[in-house]
């Protein structure tokens, strides 16, 4: 895992690694999640609907995209380092649009399918449903998200999410890598103590003073103006924290403080959205509670970075697999769960034992399909992954050599 990024010259770094691979294992858990809280939003909802899960749904909710997103960010960093303009946006697009149109062709329809069914909108026989899905047929009004469209994305959103602000920030190099641009990002990266838990928080609150009361999630990219603001963002923090050891070293300094904070603000933002007169507050007080939980997700982000890179910053055994599994698990999973349920739904398993076989039977069956697909060709850029697989043997000792002195830097930083 010590191997050089896709096309990039910069060592492996083993937590930024661990930190995808357990973002996106988070997403999983999550999607999980919402088949059983309570009046949540998902394409099925359980029986065993628990309100309960509300509070530490939100607690996730309020910064693990941010976090997906922020990781996105670093990641284009990375593998900036080793393209020329013209071939980073050729890479980027085929890793990202390949495995999205691919996604919606083959993995994504059962889930509308499903919907559809349990809403009685949708007659049974999937064959029928994918004649008329591929035909462009019009669908009953809340047949299934995304029914006037024709066709949906579902959590593919990401995929085409992260193509545009790539594009973005790939039109912006000129400008990001410019003298201005790069005195901006070391200002960034030299923000230490209090500067970096406040600093970067203002363009966040300034969104959501402008553009929350104005715009809800639709997740349909042209309508998504506050959601947009937000991530892309945390998309360009990414990018210019990228390996500068300064400002991990303060992360990890900061990380019992940020996580202190997290905390405290996490219960004052649950203790206020409870209360009644906010409930009965106009928009201004809304607006400040939603401020909070920016300041909230910030701190949290922070205190993450700052444990992984303490702790995680290794090459742990499981990471090689993790990086060649994580993009197939996320471009699966929705359907592994929904397919689960359907399934699961006849033997009324109960509100305990039900989700804990969903949540296993989730894993395993994204660890057999992604086991397949890694080791068929064709089928891995269908995935996001290189037609060939990584390097064994010799090539990998080779790369391990060569990151001999960023691997004794790190495990430096890690004593301290």
């Amino acid at each position: 895992m010590s191997t050089p990024y896709p096309g990039c010259a910069a060592p492996r770094r083993h937590d930024i690694d661990a930190l995808r691979a357990l973002a996106f294992a988070l997403v999983i858990v999550y999607h999980v999640g919402m088949y059983y809280v309570a009046d949540w939003h998902w394409h099925l909802k359980s029986p065993h609907a628990a309100d309960w899960l509300q509070g530490p749904m939100r607690a996730l909710n309020l910064w693990r995209m941010d976090l997906v997103f922020l990781i996105s960010g670093l990641a284009f960093g990375l593998v900036r380092r080793g393209h020329g303009l013209m071939s980073l946006v050729r890479l980027r697009s085929l890793r990202l649009l390949v495995p999205l149109a691919f996604g919606m062709a083959v993995v994504v329809p059962y889930q509308p399918y499903a919907q559809g069914v349990a809403n009685g909108l949708i007659a049974p026989g999937f064959c029928d449903f994918l004649r008329r899905y591929y035909g462009g047929s019009t669908w009953p009004a809340g047949a299934f998200d995304g029914w006037h469209a024709g066709v949906t994305w579902n959590h593919l959103w990401y995929l085409a999410y992260l193509w545009a602000y790539t594009m973005v920030l790939a039109v912006l190099l000129p400008l990001a890598e410019s003298l201005p641009g790069q005195r901006l990002r070391r200002a960034f990266t030299r923000l230490r103590g209090t500067a970096l838990v406040l600093v970067p928080v203002l363009p966040l609150a300034l969104t959501t003073v402008l553009r929350w009361p104005h715009f809800d999630a639709t997740h349909d990219l042209i309508h998504d103006g506050w959601v947009h603001a937000v991530y892309f963002t945390l998309f360009v923090y990414g990018y210019w924290i990228g390996l500068d050891e300064g400002l991990w070293d303060e992360l990890v300094r900061l990380r019992w403080r940020t996580l202190g904070l997290a905390a405290v603000l996490l219960a004052l933002h649950f203790g206020l959205r409870g209360a009644v007169w906010v409930q009965q507050a106009g928009l201004p007080v809304r607006v400040a509670v939603r401020v909070l939980a920016d300041v909230y997700a910030w701190a949290a982000l922070l205190t993450i970075l700052g444990w992984v890179h303490r702790y995680l910053n290794r090459p742990w055994p499981w990471l090689r697999w993790a990086n060649e599994s994580v993009y197939p698990w996320y471009v699966l999973h929705q359907t592994v769960i929904i397919v689960l349920v359907v399934a699961l739904l006849p033997w009324q398993l109960g509100p305990v034992v039900e989700p804990l076989v969903l949540l296993v039977g989730t894993a395993g069956l994204c660890w057999a399909l992604t086991a397949v697909v890694r080791r068929v060709g064709w089928l891995r850029p269908l995935f996001g992954l290189s037609r060939n697989a990584p390097g064994t043997g010799r090539q990998y000792a080779a790369a391990e050599a060569t990151t001999t002195v960023h691997r004794s830097a790190a495990d430096s930083t890690m004593r301290r």
